[in-house]
């Protein structure tokens, strides 16, 4: 079960680095990335900033004040980390 979590989160941060445009009212995009999160077991009620680092590589702002670092590191994981 953990593997196929890890699976999808890649695969939808992987599609994200595709989108040339980060926009945070984007609401599927949106959805993209809170899913992410969710998935780490962190809590985001709503984006309200996203910037695009590089490929596979956010930093997000949510309303409740939480701010995250999603990337794929090396081995092909997606880490949501705190900042």
């Amino acid at each position: 079960m953990g593997q196929r979590i890890v699976f999808v989160a890649s695969s939808i941060v992987m599609l994200l680095a595709a989108i040339p445009t980060v926009r945070a009212d984007d609401a599927a995009f949106s959805k993209d990335l809170m899913a992410t999160i969710a998935l780490q077991g962190k809590h985001c009620d709503k984006l309200i900033k996203v910037k695009r680092n590089g490929d596979s590589d956010y930093s997000v702002a949510c309303k409740d004040g939480n701010r995250y670092h999603i990337y794929v590191n090396s081995q092909g994981r997606v880490i949501v980390e705190n900042q």
